[in-house]
């Protein structure tokens, strides 16, 4: 937990330092005088003057800092407000332009890292719904699909990318495993809005109840047939290997020990004493996916950097999606730094310290995001005023007008700042989560 909070506060340092490092190249480049480009903030430790700019090195390690001549007083010479608007809305963007490029390359990072994939020689119906384009085709749950359009399905990924390539109402063939038996289906995917894809209408799973031993632990706990075994003390199965090893390891550790299960579209938990764990008195039949296993794989640079320019690009519609879970809850949507740190304890927790990655990718993304707010004092604010500027043809707004707008802004941000900091502070006393 502690090398996971010094992680963050690093990943912090540096998505800070980033973005004012894009203010401080925009700024060089159309002539600003940078008096001071400093890495954390003051006192200073050390500080070197090079062409013009004291390069300073400080004693608290938060972020950075770009000191400009005469920032406000356009009378100034080689100040930022002494720039014309389309010059200051490029350092404006800056900042957070140089967050989204680091967030890109975060990102391909962690989708081209090599990371453990499951596989298996065909893929395992757990439910067909009502109705659905499956049912039509008369598939039932426990087919065992083989290929798609003559493309052997190894992941469940594989299905949904031959799905994703069928046109509007032509079929794709599926080779089924049932019994035994093999045998073909011709279905016509649909398109779901709610996914955004073509789907068929089943869910995968890894395996299924077959039958239940009347009298057995398994009956007594109410488990019936066509459930899935999800997980054995609160930790995954994917094969039959994987749920005798995760029995065997409670039997020895553990008094009791609980099954994760999944009926319909819920998930349910069942208790069972020691003397039951054993996966041949349990009184369960199970049907596994066949050949189930875990392999390390790695995604190609390319794919990896189109997988992130997608993740990027579709952020702000995913934050125009969540509005109504940041309704029921604003204390998860809405997190500060002590927040944040939560997030990455339990993302790192849940999913590994690999995972911390990405969860800098999502944070140098956010303060990208949260910069570009219309809002004096932020970036967004001066992007906004250069705007208006510019459409003015160069006629600068009245400095009455921006101090009150700097000044309204100014207090606005600080009572958000409260707000959320005191949410979250009240998040770790409560010991809430976020649900990893």
């Amino acid at each position: 937990m502690i090398e996971a909070i010094l992680l963050f506060i690093l990943s912090l340092f540096v998505v800070i330092l980033v973005h004012e490092f894009g203010h401080f190249i925009a700024s060089k480049r159309i002539g600003v005088a940078v008096e001071e480009f400093g890495i954390g903030f003051p006192p200073r430790l050390f500080g070197r003057v090079w062409k013009g700019t004291l390069y300073s090195l400080n004693a608290i390690p938060i972020g950075a800092f770009v000191r400009s001549r005469g920032e406000n007083d356009p009378s100034v010479e080689g100040s930022l407000a002494g720039q014309g608007p389309w010059h200051r809305l490029l350092v404006y963007v800056a900042g957070p332009g140089a967050n989204i490029l680091l967030a890109f390359l975060l990102l391909t990072t962690f989708f081209a890292m090599p990371r453990p994939v499951v596989l298996s020689d065909g893929l395992l119906v757990y439910q067909v719904q009502e109705s659905a384009p499956a049912q039509q085709a008369g598939m039932e749950a426990g087919d065992i699909i083989l290929t798609a359009n003559d493309e052997s399905l190894h992941t469940w990924n594989d299905l949904q990318m031959v799905l994703a390539r069928s046109a509007a109402q032509e079929s794709v063939q599926l080779e089924i495993l049932r019994n035994g038996t093999h045998f073909t289906v011709n279905v016509v995917p649909e398109h779901s809005e709610t996914l955004g894809r073509n789907v068929i209408g089943i869910t995968l799973g890894h395996n299924i109840v077959t039958a239940v031993l009347p009298g057995s632990p398994a009956d007594q706990a109410q488990i019936t047939k066509g459930d899935s075994v999800l997980g054995v003390g609160g930790i995954r199965v994917i094969n039959e290997a994987s749920f005798a090893e995760r029995l065997s390891a409670a039997a020895d550790d553990a008094t009791t020990i609980e099954l994760t299960l999944l009926s319909n579209a819920e998930t349910y938990t069942v208790e069972f004493a020691n003397s039951d764990l054993d996966s041949d008195n349990l009184g369960l039949e199970l049907q596994w996916a066949p050949g189930t296993r875990i392999e390390r794989h790695t995604t190609p640079l390319g794919t990896a950097a189109l997988s992130s320019g997608i993740f990027i690009i579709s952020m702000p519609a995913l934050i125009v999606e969540s509005i109504p879970l940041m309704q029921e809850d604003p204390s998860l949507a809405f997190v500060g730094p002590i927040g944040a740190g939560q997030l990455t304890v339990e993302a790192v927790q849940t999913f590994g310290l690999s995972n911390l990655i990405f969860i800098a990718g999502l944070i140098s993304i956010g303060i990208a995001l949260f910069n570009l707010i219309p809002i004096p004092p932020l970036d967004g604010g001066g992007i906004l005023v250069s705007l208006i500027e510019a459409a003015r043809r160069g006629r600068r707004l009245s400095e009455r007008s921006l101090r009150w707008a700097y000044a309204a802004g100014t207090a606005l941000l600080i009572t958000l700042v409260i707000l959320i900091t005191m949410s979250d502070v009240f998040r770790l006393i409560e010991g809430r989560g976020f649900g990893l």
